[in-house]
C-alpha cells in the first residue's frame, strides 16, 4: 500500500520541531566574521569589517527563514503475485512537509541479499524543475536530489527476486540540509517493508489414481458404486434407478431390465508434511543451487497445486517443534493459502521426539494419502515414516537431500566418512522400503507416478493395521 507523498496542507504553518543542527558552514561563517570583526576594531582597520560584512550578511539572509519540520520517508512495494526470478519494483518516497525547500536530500535504504536491485531511479524531480535522473547503481548506497515544499521525490527500485520468503526492504533513511547548507536535519528512519515473493513451482503431473478417494465429489475413481463416469458392471433394475441407466441389449436378452452400475467420482485428501528438523546445502537463489529448504518449499507448492487443480482437498503439516499445521479444504484460495503458509516456513532443530505433537489425535484421516517431503538426516525422520507407515497410512517419502552434496567445509568431514554416511543413510532407505515406506527423489515431473502405481496396487489389497 503506497502512502500518500505529502500530507494535506491548511494553510497552517507547521509547529516547531526539533531535530536541526548547525552544520560546519555555518560554524565556520559565524568564526570568520567574528574574527575579522574584532580585528578590525582592535586594529582600527575598515577594511577587515568591510571584508566581514558579505559573510554577515549572507548568513543572516541564508537563517531569515528557518525549516522547522522534519523529512517525511515512506517505503512502498509492489502487492502484486511475485515469484521467484520475477521483477521486483519498490518505491522510497521521501516528502517535505515544510515552507522551506530541501536543499540537499540523502536518501539511503537496505534491501535483503535475496532482492538483487539492478536499477535505481530517481523520481519526481520535475516538481522542482529538474528532469528524472537515473542512477546506475544498486542498493544500499546514498542517493542525492533535492526537495521542494509541499512535494516528494521517488526514489524507484527495481530488480530480481532471487529466493522465495518475506524479504526487507529497508530500513530507509534520509537527512537533508536547508538554509543554503547552513542546518542539518536529524536522520529519519522508516521501519522496513516486506516484500513477498513465492517459491516457483516446479513442473509437477501425476497421473496415477489415488489409493483411496472417500470424499463426496471429485475426480478420482473409487470403489463405491455412485454416480460417475466409471463402468462397474451390469446389475438387475431396481427402483430407484435412472431410466438412461438401462443397457437394453442385455436387458433383451435376458428378458429382465438390467442397468449400467457405475462407480462414484470422489475427491481425495493428501496431506504434504514437511520435515524441517535438519537443513543441508547453501542456497543459490532461484538461479542457483538448491539446499534441502528450497527443495522442499518448491515440491511443496508444485504437490498442492497439482492436487488443488484436480479438486483435492490439502492440507500442510511440519515435522518440527513448532507443529505448524494448514487445515485442509480446496480450491484457489486454498492455493493461495498454502503459498502464504510455505513464505514461514524455517528449520528448527529440537531434542525431542515431535511425533505425538504432530500427529495428535484424529488430525490425519485413515483415507489421506500422506506425501513427506524429508532430507533423511535426522533419525527420528525414519522413524516418524515407519510408525506412519505401521498405523497404516498411505505413506510416500520423498527425498529432497540434494544428489550432489558435497561434505561440508567446517565440520571436519573425510572424504572416508562422508562415503560411510552416504552408505549408513542408503541402508536406512532400503530398511524403510522393506516396511512399506516407498521413498523417491524429487525430480519435478512424473517424481511420483511409479510410487502412486504401486500404493493404489496395495490399496486394493487386504491390510492389518496395528494400533
Amino acid at each position: 500500500m503506497v502512502a500518500p507523498a505529502v500530507p494535506p496542507r491548511d494553510g497552517s504553518r507547521p509547529l516547531p520541531a526539533t531535530g536541526w543542527a548547525p552544520t560546519w558552514a555555518l560554524g565556520r561563517a559565524v568564526l570568520l566574521t567574528g574574527v575579522l570583526l574584532i580585528a578590525g576594531v582592535l586594529l582600527g582597520r575598515v577594511d577587515l569589517i568591510v571584508l566581514a560584512a558579505p559573510f554577515a550578511l549572507g548568513t543572516a539572509y541564508a537563517l531569515r527563514r528557518r525549516p522547522t519540520a522534519l523529512p517525511q520517508v515512506w517505503i512502498a512495494t509492489d502487492e502484486g503475485h511475485l515469484v521467484e526470478g520475477g521483477e521486483l519494483t519498490g518505491t522510497v518516497s521521501v516528502g517535505n512537509p515544510d515552507l522551506l525547500d530541501y536543499d540537499v536530500t540523502v536518501v539511503r535504504s537496505r534491501v535483503s541479499p535475496w532482492l538483487r536491485v539492478e536499477r535505481a531511479t530517481i523520481a519526481g524531480a520535475a516538481a522542482a524543475g529538474t528532469p528524472s535522473a537515473v542512477v546506475p547503481s544498486v542498493a544500499d548506497r546514498p542517493f542525492v536530489t533535492a526537495v521542494p515544499t509541499d512535494a516528494a521525490v521517488d526514489l524507484e527500485l527495481t530488480g530480481t527476486a532471487l529466493r522465495w520468503g518475506r524479504h526487507p526492504i529497508g530500513p530507509a533513511g534520509a537527512r537533508v540540509a536547508a538554509a543554503h547548507g547552513l542546518l542539518v536535519s536529524r536522520a529519519v528512519i522508516t521501519e522496513p517493508s516486506r516484500v513477498r515473493v513465492y517459491p516457483k513451482t516446479e513442473p509437477f503431473d501425476a497421473v496415477e489414481a489415488m489409493p483411496r478417494a472417500a470424499g463426496l465429489v471429485g475426480a478420482h475413481h473409487s470403489r463405491r458404486p455412485g454416480e460417475g463416469g466409471e463402468l462397474a458392471g451390469v446389475r438387475v433394475f431396481a427402483p430407484g434407478d435412472r431410466l438412461r441407466r438401462i443397457d437394453w441389449r442385455v436387458s433383451l436378452r435376458a428378458r429382465q431390465l438390467h442397468v449400467a452400475a457405475t462407480l462414484s467420482d470422489r475427491d481425495a485428501e493428501v496431506v504434504v508434511l514437511l520435515d524441517v528438523l535438519a537443513e543441508a546445502g547453501r542456497s543459490g537463489g532461484v538461479s542457483g543451487a538448491a539446499s534441502v529448504l528450497d527443495t522442499t518449499v518448491r515440491a511443496a507448492a508444485a504437490i498442492a497445486e497439482h492436487y488443488l487443480h484436480r479438486g483435492d482437498r490439502v492440507s500442510m503439516l511440519e515435522y518440527g517443534p513448532t507443529a505448524r499445521r494448514l487445515r485442509p479444504a480446496t480450491g484457489r484460495r486454498q492455493y493461495l493459502t498454502v503459498l502464504e503458509w510455505l513464505l514461514d516456513v524455517r528449520v528448527e532443530s529440537s531434542p525431542h521426539e515431535p511425533y505425538d505433537q504432530v500427529f495428535g489425535p484424529q488430525l490425519l484421516s485413515a483415507d489421506a494419502l500422506v506425501v513427506v517431503l524429508t532430507p533423511l538426516l535426522d533419525e527420528r525422520s525414519a522413524q516418524m515414516l515407519a510408525r506412519l507407515a505401521r498405523s497404516g497410512r498411505f505413506v510416500v517419502a520423498v527425498d529432497t537431500l540434494p544428489a550432489d552434496l558435497a561434505p561440508p567445509r567446517d565440520g571436519g568431514w573425510s572424504e572416508v566418512a562422508y562415503r560411510l554416511w552416504r552408505l549408513d543413510r542408503a541402508t536406512m532407505i532400503g530398511q524403510l522400503r522393506e516396511h512399506g515406506v516407498p521413498v523417491v527423489g524429487w525430480a519435478g515431473a512424473g517424481s511420483l507416478d511409479q510410487v502412486l502405481r504401486d500404493v493404489a496396487r496395495l490399496a486394493t489389497a487386504p491390510r492389518v493395521g496395528v494400533r
